[in-house]
This record gives C-alpha cells, structure tokens and sequence, in this order.
C-alpha cells in the first residue's frame, strides 16, 4: 500500500474574526507543510468559528465567510502551499434572497468543507445530519447536505463527513464503505462534556471498522462563551487500532503516515458516488515525524483543564487584560482564584477581601493566605462602614440586612471593574445555582462564572486534586487546607453554616443530579431511596430559582446538561414536580 502523509490541524478559532482564523489556517498549513503533509485537515467551521448561532442567517455573515474561504485558498498559493490539499470546514450562503421560504433559514446557509488545491476551491461537501438537542440548534442555522462526496487524489479515494454525520447511522458514512474510500475525513466542532468516557474513540473505531477505512477525526479547541471544545483528534486504522491521538485542551498538529490503497474505477465510481477528481501528487520530502498517542486525561486533570483554558479564552477573546473577585476565605473563591492564576497568571488576577463585621478571623486570614501561596493581588476593603450607613438610611433586617451584605460586595466589586477595567468573576458553584442559594446583585455579579456548572462536592476534589499536583512537583500548594476543611458558610449572620439552610452537599448534589442532568421526578427519585422531605424542599427551590438563574453571569458547560442553552425552562410557571 502507499502512504499518505496527514496533518491534523487542532486549532483555537475565534468566531466572526475571518482574518484571524484564515491566519491560524495558513500557519497550520504552513507547519504542516514543513512536515512534509501531503493533505491537511482543519476542524468544522474554522473560517467562521464555531458555533456562530444566528450569525448564521445575516447574509453579511454568509457573504464574508465565502469570501474568506476564498482568500484562504488565493493565500495558500501564494505562500507555496499550492501542492498540499487542504479541508476546512466554514458557512457557506446558498441563497441570497432576502427573505426566507417558510421553515428555512435565511440565506439556506449550510455548514461546508471547502475541498483546496491549487489556489482554488474545487468543492464542497456540505453536513448532512444538523444536531438539534442539547446546545446545538442547526435545524434553525443551516440546512442539510444531501450529497456524499469522494475525492480521488494521490491516487486514493477519500470521502468527508461533518461531526454529527458520525454520530448518526447510515447516511454518508455508511455509504463510504460502497464507496470504497481509502480515507475518511471527519471535520468536528464536538463541545467538551466530563464524564463521557472516551465514547470518542469507541465511535471513531466503530465507524472505521464500518467504512473499512481510516478515519480521522479533527476536533477545534478552546473556549467560546459557555461551550468548551477539547481537541482530543484521533486517527484509527479501518480495523480500529489507535494511529494517533492528540492532547486535550492545547493546540496541535497531529501528523501521522496513513496506509491507503490504490484508487479503483471498481470503487467509487462503480457506486455512483460523485468523485472530484484532483491531481495532486505525494511529497518527495518526507521528515522523520513521531508518533503521538496521548493518553485521555482522568477526571479531574480534564475537569481542570477544561476551567482554565474556557477562562483564558473568554478573557482573551472578550479583549480583557485582567479580572477581579472577591476572596471570602471559602473553598469557591479559593478554588476560581487559582482557576485564574493558572489561566492568567497572578499578575493578572487582582483579589478583594471584603469582610464585614460578621467575618471570621480565620476568612480574612485564608484569603491573605491564598494570596502568599499563589501570588495574586489582594488588597482589603471593610464593608462594614458601607452596610451602616445602608442599614440606618433603609432599616432592613433580617434576610434583608443579610443580603444587603453581598450586595455591598457586589456593588463595590462592580465599581472597582469599571473604574480599573478588570472582569469581575462570580465564584457560585452548581449546587448554589440550583437551588438560588445565591443574592442577586450581590455574589452573582460579575461578568463570568468560571465554576458555574461544578457541583459543590466537586469543588472540593477539584482543590484537593490541584494541591496534590502542585505538591507532587515539588510546589507550594495554592489552595489553604483550611478553606477545604471548614464548614461552607456565607458568613452573613453570627455563625451562619450553609447547612442552617441547605442539605448535606453530597446528599444534595446527589439528588440534584437526578433531577437537573437527568430528569428525574420527585417519585423516581424518592423511590431510589432518597428522603421525601429533603427530595420535595430540593425540587422546589430549584424550580423556583430560575429567575434568578437568568440573570446569573455566562460560565462553562461541563456538565451532561448545565443551566442555559441546555435546560431550557420557563420563569414563569405553576408547574412544580413535587
């Protein structure tokens, strides 16, 4: 058999910066290129970023992205990378009619693989099954491809397909085997999502085994509001056998030698399928290259990962320089100010004690603690004087004056960020989400929430999991035991404990599950044994909530369904399932 040299390009787009994104193609091509690739592939709509949402239906969107696909292939010519076949996935605007015909959307743009070489774009394939669960909308951006494509270059046969094509039985990738492709192209904009497993792999191995080919699977990376995509591109023979694997949550070029067999009219054109016919031949310079084959990360290392690098990019791709948060001293703010330290850097990260007249010693002192350990900017602003002066214009008590507390942070957070310019950081975790253990205007200020979707018991093994990494290397733990160990409290009344109001954390976490990633009822969760009363009071706050859960600051999906695009409910609602 011959061997065909693949790069798979694992790159970070930003969505709407078609200069940008057309660059970070041409680089990868470019190193690609100095690797000796005879073919690069680039993930699901690298022109445009991903996903672009209703973007998707402005044809001054549709019109730019064609052009921008365009000027990849005019620049890749001209830099010398004429020779090199290259996939990239982008919009591609098929209408230009104002308006749209009932039930399609605007413009009938579809989610396309432009097939490049020699300066020019030869065609497309366009993605055939549109994701319509979960995050994903594409019955209402795009409209599907009905057309499987083969390529018939270096003397082999390769056929594409797009993300959700791969997922789904039968269509093109079924037909890939009639084909008799040599090489299947997956292009994919696959959101991160923990405890999967590696559900990846087993599907890329089934559909290579399927198709009787090897399968490339490209996946971007990086954060785009609250979706997070890992990387984790793969190669695996038509047999199944691991070829290559990429890391998670790092740009890479994946490059590895595929086996491919000769090109037959027996195949492809025997079947019927359409066959692009390009003359593109091998390259003569063939560098050693290494194999790679990276290991899917445990839990918690991708848990962790997944934080930080959707913090960088939300900061980074939002043009901010810095951001703020309040450091109370507990596990949650401890845990996002080390989150943004390992995004950022502590230079970047600036800290504000906010104590009132019913904070602990022990609070002040961890949070001054944290600061030392991981050299962030702390500096310290009593809040008492503030809600005085609030509490004698008002004469609130009770919850009121308790509130009143974490609205006076939450206000001098906020003038803090406009006067200096730094994004305020929400430290809220799942459990508190859930259940709107939370103040509006107050803790659930900010602009970002990095840790949003982690329920609380997590919270817990993601600080113990990043101290034992640091330690293990020889470094000073960030997160001080004391803030893992003492009792969660918001401190806003004399020995206020979370558990005054709340379950056990692990008991409440548990049922939580049941009812927000699973669906659960009240019955089928009673029935697995939990207690009814506790079951009841945790529906009920939860269902309550959700108003203020729409007015909570964007943060990551980690979760198999976080609050947002993913459960969607209505605010306003008699429905309760206790």
């Amino acid at each position: 058999m011959e061997i065909l040299r693949l790069a798979l390009g694992q790159v970070n787009p930003t969505v709407g910066d078609f200069s940008g994104n057309v660059a970070l193609c041409i680089n990868t091509v470019r190193n690609a290129a100095n690797q000796g690739a005879d073919l690069v592939l680039l993930p699901e709509m690298v022109i445009t970023g991903y996903p672009i949402d209703d973007l998707a239906l402005r044809p001054s969107f549709q019109a730019a992205s064609s052009a921008a696909i365009a000027d990849l292939a005019t620049q890749l010519a001209k830099a010398g990378f004429g020779h090199i076949l290259v996939i990239a996935g982008f919009l591609r605007g098929t209408d230009s009619a104002e308006s749209a015909t009932l039930g399609v959307p605007r413009g009938a743009p579809m989610n396309s693989a432009a097939v490049i070489f020699d300066g020019k774009i030869h065609g497309h394939y366009n993605k055939h099954h549109l994701p319509n669960y979960g995050v994903f909308d594409e019955f209402r951006h795009f409209v599907p491809g009905n057309q499987s494509m083969v390529i018939r270059a270096f003397d082999t046969d390769i056929a594409i397909a797009i993300c959700e094509d791969l997922w789904q039985d039968g269509g093109p990738v079924a037909r890939v085997a009639q084909s008799g492709a040599s090489l299947l192209l997956v292009l994919n904009g696959s959101p991160y999502e923990r405890n999967k497993d590696d559900i990846r792999f087993a599907l890329v191995a089934k559909r290579a085994s399927e198709a009787n080919a090897t399968l490339a699977y490209v996946n971007m990376v990086g954060g785009q509001d609250d979706l997070i995509f890992d990387g984790d591109s793969i190669v695996v023979s038509p047999t199944g056998k691991l070829l290559a694997r990429a890391n998670q949550f790092v740009e890479e070029l994946l490059v590895v030698d595929i086996p491919v067999r000769k090109a037959g009219t027996e195949s492809a054109l025997a079947s019927g399928e359409k066959v692009l016919e390009l003359a593109a031949t091998k390259s003569l310079a063939k560098p050693e290259i290494a194999i790679t084959q990276n290991e899917h990360l445990p839990q918690y290392a991708e848990l962790y990962g997944a934080l930080v690098l959707s913090l960088r990019d939300y900061v980074a791709k939002n043009g901010f320089k810095s951001v703020l948060l309040g450091l109370s001293g507990g596990i949650d703010s401890a845990l996002v100010a080390t989150i943004a330290c390992d995004a950022l850097g502590p230079d970047r990260v600036f800290a504000i004690s906010l104590p009132s007249e019913y904070s602990s010693e022990h609070s002040k002192s961890d949070a001054q603690d944290l600061a030392t350990r991981t050299g962030l900017n702390l500096r310290t602003i009593s809040i008492a004087p503030l809600v005085k002066t609030y509490l004698a214009e008002l004469g609130l008590t009770g919850l009121a004056e308790e509130n009143l507390q974490a609205r006076v942070r939450g206000t001098t957070l906020m003038g803090i960020s406009n006067q200096e310019g730094h994004l305020v950081l929400a430290t809220g975790n799942k459990s508190e989400l859930s259940v709107g253990y939370s103040t509006i205007y107050g803790d659930a200020v900010g602009g970002f929430a990095p840790i949003m979707d982690v329920p609380k018991v997590d919270v817990w093994e993601l600080a113990n999991w990043r101290n034992a990494q640091a330690s293990a290397q020889g470094l000073t733990e960030p997160i001080p035991q004391s803030s893992i160990t003492k009792s969660p409290s918001a401190e806003l009344r004399p020995g206020q404990q979370d558990s005054d109001t709340l379950p056990d954390y692990e008991l409440l976490d548990a049922i939580l599950y049941q009812y927000v990633e699973l669906d659960r009822s009240s019955q089928e969760i009673i029935a697995l044994g939990y207690p009814q009363d506790v079951v009841v009071k945790t529906l009920a706050l939860t269902d309550q909530a959700e108003y203020k859960r729409r007015q909570y600051p964007p943060g990551p999906k980690v979760s198999g369904k976080a609050f947002g695009r993913d459960r969607r409910m209505p605010m306003t609602s008699k429905w309760r399932e206790s």
